[in-house]
């Protein structure tokens, strides 16, 4: 059983402790940090995992983007605890925050990863969306959370730099119900799937 919990303040350094351990050196120079930097992130939605004794397992996070002017959620970091790699704890985080993602009003979604992990949850490449380089197109990733958000829409990532961070909700024009402050989890089962520290490897998208 684990604890399900929208991100506070106080989370934050146990999160940034675990993004650590579980990506390289260096991870804050990649391109998506750059649409972060000085960007508040879209806080219902950072989620984190709790188990016995407090200890986390795991954190998803969101950030507001900007694809032709309109808005989208940058999804990452998602990273899970090496030990409780395996139980499907990043599907669960993925499915749950995605849920609410849609719930709010947000249309479309976007991440860099890699395509055979994420597909599972309908992620499929972006033609013509353009991430900050280095950047490899083919680990830019797209789902839609509203039928056809992402047609004909093309252009670069660029950071949020309106007022509201909940830009997302002005297409729809309403403001979102709050979520529930924690709400208790089983493990999922782990799907049968490559050898484990490949297939979490792949799910850790920073």
């Amino acid at each position: 059983m684990y604890d399900l919990c929208p991100e506070t303040d106080a989370d934050t350094p146990a999160v940034e402790a675990l993004l650590d351990l579980c990506f390289a050196p260096g991870r804050t120079a990649l391109s998506s940090y750059r649409l972060r930097d000085g960007v508040p992130p879209v806080r219902d939605l950072c989620l984190i995992l709790r188990g016995d004794g407090g200890t986390l397992a795991g954190a998803i996070r969101y950030w507001p983007v900007r694809v032709a002017a309109r808005p989208v959620l940058l999804l990452g970091p998602v990273a899970v605890h090496p030990t409780a790699q395996g139980e499907g704890l990043g599907g669960l985080l993925m499915r749950e925050s995605l849920a609410r993602a849609r719930a709010m009003g947000w249309a479309r979604v976007m991440l860099v990863g890699d395509a055979p992990y994420y597909s599972r949850f309908g992620f499929a490449r972006l033609e013509g969306v353009e991430m900050p380089p280095p950047t490899n197109p083919d680990r830019v990733l797209g789902l839609e959370l509203r039928p056809g958000a992402w047609v004909d829409l093309r252009g670069r990532v660029e950071r949020e730099t309106g007022a509201a961070v909940l830009a997302g909700l002005a297409e729809i024009g309403q403001l979102p119900a709050l979520q529930p402050a924690c709400t208790q989890v089983d493990a999922p089962a782990a799907p049968r799937r490559a050898p484990r520290d490949h297939a979490e490897r792949q799910g850790q998208t920073r």
